[in-house]
């Protein structure tokens, strides 16, 4: 009895935990790819695209998925004051891989319009230091990007 019991709440709540804790990190990533869209007061079908992409692909989701975790992510953010809920919850939850890979959506996203607006740069910066990116890791994924980026005009 007391295995059946201990089996149900370790395939049951742990799964839980496991599907929360995924659905927080897609809210958090795809909210704060959303307000990185908007740093430069326009945002462009190129942004959009991009964002839609690293949703999709990040996450492993259809294109259905992927616009309902879009509009989901634009009402979280829209209802946000701030970052912190976002970034708290990055901070303590994903591993140092996963908040540089972060870190590298949001230097695409500035840089899908091809050029990098200072408030753009800005909020990446404060990013780094909420989720604990060192500065080192941050300048390395925007060079990755910067690289993609290149390679990708060729």
């Amino acid at each position: 009895m007391l295995n059946a019991i201990k089996n149900f709440f370790e395939q049951n709540v742990s799964s839980s935990e496991s599907r929360d804790r995924e659905h927080q990190l897609k809210l958090a990533t795809g909210a704060l790819l959303l307000e990185m869209m908007k740093q430069d007061h326009t945002v462009t079908r190129t942004e959009r695209k991009s964002v839609n992409a690293i949703l999709q692909t990040e996450f492993g989701l259809s294109d259905e998925e992927t616009h309902e975790l879009y509009q989901h992510a634009a009402d979280e953010a829209s209802e946000a004051v701030d970052y912190f809920q976002f970034t708290s919850f990055i901070a303590r939850e994903c591993s140092q891989d996963e908040k540089i890979r972060i870190i590298e959506y949001l230097w695409t996203i500035a840089y899908a319009d091809a050029r990098l607006d200072a408030l753009e740069e800005h909020m990446i910066r404060r990013i780094t230091d909420l989720i604990y990116v060192s500065h080192r890791d941050m300048i390395q994924a925007k060079h990755r990007v910067q690289d993609k980026m290149k390679m990708d005009r060729k």
